[in-house]
């Protein structure tokens, strides 16, 4: 059956027929969530320099939106630079805003060819003036585009996307176009930066680290979190068929009880 679908839905040369035969297609995740992690620690394996990492790391991402793309996952979140991120040594920080400028420029034909649809959340007031371009041009240029939504994490804290959704919620309430009583599920889940997106139904992390780093808090209530000590670098179109793999091992009661 995967068989058919690399074959017929799509032509992309560079992905490999492997490991997939464990994989159902009818109960593939809606919505991956992924913490790229380890891009640092694998350069120094490899006695190189940090920033080599991110460098390796971006190629990576364009291998996996390929693979989540064939097999019928919708929405891909990834968590590219963190709130917490700004602390790291200035010469990292510039190296990775100018590797996110040239990766908007650099890939957008190519996923715009293959129908991805770009998003993205997080702060982008802090951003340079020059990426900011670039990820309105991208989501302008990918808007109609039906296929997989990459949503890119960029200036993203879970933590101060809840307090500022609260600081929304509460000025409507001072403006009196809402009563407290009214604040519910549904008027948090408006009122985040992942808006009309379903809740992320796995996260992946990658890297050997088990804490999920300030990410999309509100959103993963539920997901299936999968864990690999493998850097982020290093994390094939294999390893994600993997995670996929336990994923549909999983027995998800979201607070109920098994049903068999």
């Amino acid at each position: 059956m995967l068989k058919d679908i690399f074959t017929k839905r799509i032509k992309i040369k560079d992905i490999p027929l492997a490991a997939t035969d464990n994989i159902d297609l009818n109960n593939v995740p809606q919505h991956v969530a992924i913490i790229m992690d380890g891009n640092g620690r694998w350069a120094k394996e490899q006695g190189k320099i940090r920033t080599f990492g991110h460098s390796a790391g971006a190629q990576t991402l364009r291998s996996i939106v390929k693979i989540a793309e064939v097999v019928g996952v919708k929405v891909l979140s990834v968590y590219a630079f963190s709130t917490e991120n700004w602390k790291r040594p200035i010469t990292e920080v510039n190296f990775i805003m100018n590797l996110l400028s040239e990766y908007l420029t650099g890939e957008l034909d190519e996923l715009n060819e293959y129908n991805v649809k770009m998003r993205f959340m997080g702060d982008k007031d802090a951003l340079p003036k020059a990426i900011q371009k670039k990820m309105d041009y991208a989501i302008k240029i990918t808007e109609n585009n039906t296929g997989i939504i990459l949503n890119v994490a960029i200036n993203y804290g879970g933590q101060d996307e809840i307090i500022r959704a609260v600081k929304n919620i509460a000025t409507l309430v001072q403006q009196g176009k809402m009563e407290p009583k009214d604040i519910n599920k549904d008027v948090i889940e408006n009122n985040l930066y992942s808006r009309q997106l379903p809740p992320p139904d796995l996260l992946i992390r990658t890297g050997g680290d088990l804490r999920v780093s300030n990410f999309m808090l509100w959103q993963i209530a539920y997901a299936e979190i999968w864990t690999c000590q493998t850097y982020w670098p290093a994390f094939t179109q294999e390893n994600f068929l993997e995670a996929l793999e336990s994923y549909q091992k999983r027995d998800r009661r979201y607070g109920g009880l098994n049903k068999k």
